[in-house]
């Protein structure tokens, strides 16, 4: 029972026919539907489920909410139970409320972020179909995301007054949704200050992960690449693009993944990500990196702080 993986993230977008035409043309992602209030629904090209992302028209950037898929119908009713009994107000969602899903429940984790549990949602099928299939369909024309792969999200963190939604978020998961703390960035006079974490629902470094700052956010949400190759072509299709970059290729310290970070035309910080980085297994040990290596951890390379990367969420 628990949280098996990523589902789908409902953002703003500022101006909707710019920003279908960044996902289609630059992500490489598919129009599978569009409400009449203007949400367009799309997916990845090796997804099955008929969406992963939504765009929301508003004035503004940021995150409406994010959802992830537990295995059966039936653990909804467990984890409405967890979710009670830890102090968690639940409001149930009826087939249909969550579009082209099944039941649901939403709430709101310790940092405010409202969350989505679903068991069911539409199927498609991955482009390249399941029966003989080819490593890639035809017709990419720009970074050729595979799927939605992970979000980060800001949590409000101010140690002097008593407040750190990212402890409390951490908990949450591990406690109620059964996820593995797979990294963590510790800081403080005595290191004893959660400032970051990293969870995993299954052997992949994270599908969560939370970082502290003034107020809650959007920090980005990841799309996955196979390798580095594709990490440098990625950057060559936001070159061409004139997509703003904020970092430029480079590799984690932290999950040890290749990167890359841009914005959508809204502003909301996008992510490519490669490589598995490491297998999680339930008894590996937890990785904790100190605040003298901190941007270490999160830049490999560089080892330099980028102002922008902690400044600016949506």
């Amino acid at each position: 029972m628990g949280i098996i993986r990523i589902g789908h993230i409902n953002i703003n977008a500022i101006d909707i026919e710019v920003a279908k035409k960044y996902y289609t043309k630059v992500m490489d992602m598919r129009i599978t539907h569009e409400d009449e209030d203007g949400k367009v629904y799309l997916k990845c090209w090796d997804e099955w489920d008929k969406y992963s992302v939504i765009l929301t028209p508003n004035d503004k950037a940021g995150m409406n909410n994010i959802a992830y898929k537990v295995a059966k119908d039936s653990d909804l009713d467990d984890l409405k139970t967890k979710l009670k009994n830890y102090g968690v107000d639940v409001r149930e969602k009826m087939e249909g409320d969550i579009p082209f899903c099944g039941r649901a429940l939403e709430f709101n984790l310790p940092s405010g972020h409202e969350m989505i549990l679903y068991a069911q949602k539409e199927f498609i099928g991955k482009d390249v179909g399941v029966t003989n299939p080819e490593p890639w369909p035809d017709g990419l024309t720009g970074v050729g995301a595979h799927w939605l792969d992970h979000a980060l999200l800001m949590c409000e963190l101010n140690p002097e007054a008593g407040i750190n939604k990212v402890a409390e978020n951490t908990k949450l998961c591990e406690e109620v949704f059964d996820m593995k703390l797979a990294e963590q960035v510790m800081v403080g006079p005595n290191g004893d200050v959660q400032l970051a974490t990293w969870l995993s629902a299954g052997n992949t470094p994270h599908d969560i992960a939370f970082v502290g700052g003034p107020e809650m956010g959007l920090h980005h949400f990841a799309f996955f690449l196979d390798d580095w190759a594709d990490i440098l072509k990625a950057a060559d299709v936001l070159s061409k693009n004139d997509v703003k970059v904020d970092v430029t290729p480079q590799r984690h310290g932290i999950t040890r993944g290749n990167t890359i970070y841009f914005f959508d035309p809204s502003g909301n910080r996008n992510e490519t990500f490669a490589g598995l980085g490491y297998l999680v297994q339930p008894d590996m040990p937890t990785v904790t990196w100190t605040e003298d290596k901190l941007w270490k951890g999160i830049f490999y390379h560089t080892n330099q702080p980028v102002e922008s990367f902690t400044n600016v969420y949506t």
